[in-house]
C-alpha cells in the first residue's frame, strides 16, 4: 500500500508540474498571437517537450497516432512528441513475477516450459516478452505497464492542452473529434480482452490471405492486462528495403491487402500501420503484430470512401461534393470543396491510374507533406474545417501505408488491386457482413 500512495504522490506531483509549465506555454503563445508578435514554433515546440518529458506511455502512442495525421499538429511539435518515443523503460523481473502472479495465479511458472526475464520489445503500453507453452509453442506475452489506466487518463487531459496549444497556434483545424477519437481508441487499447478480439476478428477476415499472418490468441493464459498469443517470426521492414524489386513488390501487396481487405469487405480499419506493428517473413508474406488500434467503420462510411474515389476517377465535382458530406463535413463552400478535394486527388490518384508506378512519383520523398502543407494554407485562408471522427484514421492509415510503400520502393499497379478489392460493393451486404463477424469475434462496435 506505501509503494501505491508513493507512486500516486509522484504522479500528482509530476502532473502539477506539467500542467504549470504547459499552461505557462499556452499563456505565452497567447500573448504571442494577440499583440501580434512572431511566435518562435520550435522554441515552443522544444518547451512542450521538456514540459512532457516525464509523460511516457500513453503520450509515446498519441505520438504516433499524431505522426502520420496531416495537420493534427505542425510539424516542430510532432518532431518533439517523437522524442518522447525513446524505447520505454522495461518493467524489472521483481515487477514482472508479481504482475503475472495477478494475472494468473501463484502457480503462473508452472503453466509455461520456460518464461524469458528480459522483454523481447518496450512498448508504449505495456511489454512483450518471449516464453514457450506446455504444448512446446512459441509465445508472446504482452504485459501491460503498472497503472496505466489512470496514467492514460491524465496524459488525455494534456493532450486537451498541447491541442488548446496548437488551436491558439494556428485555428484552420478544429481539433475537437481528433481528441475525441484518440481518448476512445487509447482508452479501448487498455483492455487486452478486446485487442484479443480484434485478433479473432482479423483472423478470421484474413484468413483466406496466404500473404498474411494473425496470431492465435491463448484465451486460459490472457487477462485484461496480459495477452498471451502465438510468436510470430519475421524481420523489420527497414530490413526488407534490400530485397530485390519482384520480393518488395510481394510485400507491399501482402500489406495492402493485410490492410485493405478488412475494410472494404467488412468496414474494419487497422489504425496504427507504424513500422513496428508488422515484420516480414522470408517469402515476402507479413505478420500484423499489434491490434490494439482498431476502427469499426459503418457501411455508409465506407460508401462515402469509395464515393470520393469514384469523384477523383471520374473528375465528378457533384459525386465529390456527396462524399464529403456523407463522412461528416458540413457547411463546406465551394473553396473548401476545392481545397479538400487536392487531398482526394493526391491519396487516391495513384489508385485511378491503369499502369505499374511508384505510389508517390512527385520525388518528395516523404508521402503527402508537400501537399498536406498546401491544403493547410488553402483550409487557414478560408477560415477552417472540423474533421470527421471517423476520418482520423482513415487518413492515417492512408498516409502510412503510403509512406511504406514508398520505404519499399514498391511498384504496383495499384488501380487493378483496388478495383479488385472493391468489385461488386454492396453497402447493405458489407453492414450484415460486418454484425455477424463482429458477434463471432466478440467485438463491440467503435464508440
Amino acid at each position: 500500500m506505501a509503494s501505491e500512495n508513493n507512486r500516486m504522490s509522484r504522479r500528482v506531483r509530476r502532473y502539477a508540474r506539467v500542467g504549470t509549465s504547459v499552461s505557462g506555454l499556452a499563456a505565452r503563445m497567447a500573448g504571442q498571437r494577440y499583440l501580434g508578435m512572431p511566435g518562435d514554433s520550435s522554441r515552443n515546440a522544444a518547451e512542450l517537450r521538456r514540459a512532457l518529458g516525464g509523460l511516457k506511455g500513453p503520450l509515446m502512442k498519441v505520438a504516433q497516432l499524431l505522426a502520420t495525421i496531416p495537420d493534427g499538429l505542425p510539424d516542430e511539435y510532432i518532431e518533439e512528441l517523437r522524442a518522447l518515443q525513446s524505447q520505454a523503460p522495461a518493467m524489472g523481473w521483481a515487477f514482472v513475477k508479481r504482475r503475472m502472479r495477478t494475472e494468473l495465479g501463484a502457480d503462473w511458472r508452472s503453466r509455461f516450459e520456460m518464461f524469458e526475464q528480459d522483454a523481447a520489445a518496450a512498448a508504449s503500453l505495456g511489454q512483450v516478452h518471449r516464453a514457450r507453452g506446455a504444448d512446446g509453442r512459441t509465445l508472446a506475452c504482452k504485459l501491460q505497464y503498472p497503472d496505466m489506466a489512470s496514467t492514460v487518463e491524465a496524459d488525455l487531459r494534456q493532450l486537451k492542452l498541447i491541442f488548446g496549444i496548437y488551436k491558439r497556434y494556428d485555428p484552420a483545424i478544429d481539433t475537437r473529434e481528433i481528441i475525441r477519437e484518440l481518448t476512445a481508441r487509447l482508452r479501448e487499447e487498455l483492455d487486452y480482452r478486446r485487442e484479443a478480439g480484434h485478433i479473432r476478428l482479423f483472423g478470421e477476415m484474413l484468413e483466406n490471405e496466404a500473404g498474411v499472418h494473425v496470431p492465435t490468441v491463448l484465451p486460459k493464459l490472457s487477462t485484461g492486462r496480459l495477452l498471451t498469443m502465438s510468436w510470430l517470426d519475421g524481420e523489420a521492414l527497414l530490413e526488407a528495403k534490400s530485397r530485390p524489386q519482384e520480393a518488395r513488390n510481394r510485400i507491399a501487396q501482402n500489406m495492402f491487402a493485410a490492410w485493405y481487405r478488412p475494410l472494404y469487405r467488412h468496414g474494419v480499419l487497422h489504425g496504427d500501420p507504424h513500422l513496428g506493428n508488422y515484420t516480414i517473413r522470408s517469402d515476402g508474406s507479413v505478420n500484423l503484430l499489434d491490434y490494439g488500434c482498431v476502427r469499426i467503420l459503418p457501411a455508409a462510411f465506407i460508401q462515402g470512401v469509395i464515393d470520393l474515389y469514384r469523384g477523383v476517377q471520374r473528375d465528378d465535382r457533384a459525386r465529390l461534393v456527396h462524399a464529403f458530406e456523407s463522412w461528416g463535413f458540413e457547411g463546406l463552400s465551394s473553396e473548401m470543396v476545392d481545397a479538400l478535394s487536392i487531398w482526394a486527388k493526391y491519396i487516391y490518384g495513384p489508385l485511378t491510374d491503369d499502369r505499374t508506378r511508384l505510389i508517390d512519383e512527385s520525388g518528395g520523398g516523404k508521402f503527402g507533406g508537400a501537399v498536406a502543407a498546401k491544403v493547410h494554407r488553402e483550409i487557414r485562408r478560408l477560415g477552417g474545417v472540423t474533421p470527421p471522427r471517423e476520418f482520423v484514421l482513415l487518413d492515417r492509415s492512408a498516409i502510412g501505408l503510403g509512406s511504406v510503400f514508398l520505404h519499399l520502393g514498391a511498384e504496383l499497379n495499384w488501380h487493378r488491386a483496388f478495383e479488385a478489392l472493391i468489385e461488386g460493393f454492396d453497402s447493405g451486404a458489407l453492414a450484415r457482413r460486418q454484425v455477424e463477424i463482429l458477434q463471432r469475434a466478440g467485438v463491440p462496435e467503435a464508440a
